[in-house]
C-alpha cells in the first residue's frame, strides 16, 4: 500500500470539507469519494458497483452510509457494505493523520 498526502493536516481538511457532504477526490488515477463525518475522514471507491454512478454525487444518511443518487443503494462508509446486499460492496481506503499531513492508503 502506498500512502498519498491529500491535505497538509486535519485542520486544512476541516476547512475544505463540509460535514457529511461527499467530495470527489482523484488520487493516483482513482476516483474516490471522501467524507468528513465528525472527527473521522472516510473514503470509498467513487463508482457505485450497481450501475456505475459517482457516489460523490450522492448523500450521506443518518446511519453514516453514502447513498447512490441513481437507485438509492446505501454503502457503509466504514465497511463498504451495501445495506440490503443488492449489489457488491465498495472498496474502502484507509485514512491516517500525522504531524505532516492527512494521507490516504492506495
Amino acid at each position: 500500500m502506498q500512502w498519498v498526502k491529500i491535505f497538509t493536516g486535519s485542520a486544512e481538511a476541516d476547512k475544505r470539507l463540509v460535514e457529511n457532504k461527499p467530495q470527489l477526490l482523484i488520487v493516483e488515477g482513482k476516483r474516490i469519494c471522501l467524507v468528513k463525518r465528525g472527527a473521522d475522514f472516510l473514503a470509498v471507491n467513487d463508482r457505485c458497483p450497481h450501475n456505475g454512478e459517482s457516489l460523490s454525487k450522492g448523500l450521506v444518511n443518518f446511519a453514516g452510509e453514502i447513498v447512490c443518487p441513481w437507485h438509492g443503494h446505501q454503502f457503509n462508509l466504514k465497511t463498504g457494505r451495501e445495506f440490503q446486499e443488492r449489489s457488491p460492496d465498495v472498496d474502502c481506503y484507509p485514512i491516517k493523520a500525522d504531524e505532516d499531513g492527512l494521507y490516504i492508503g492506495i
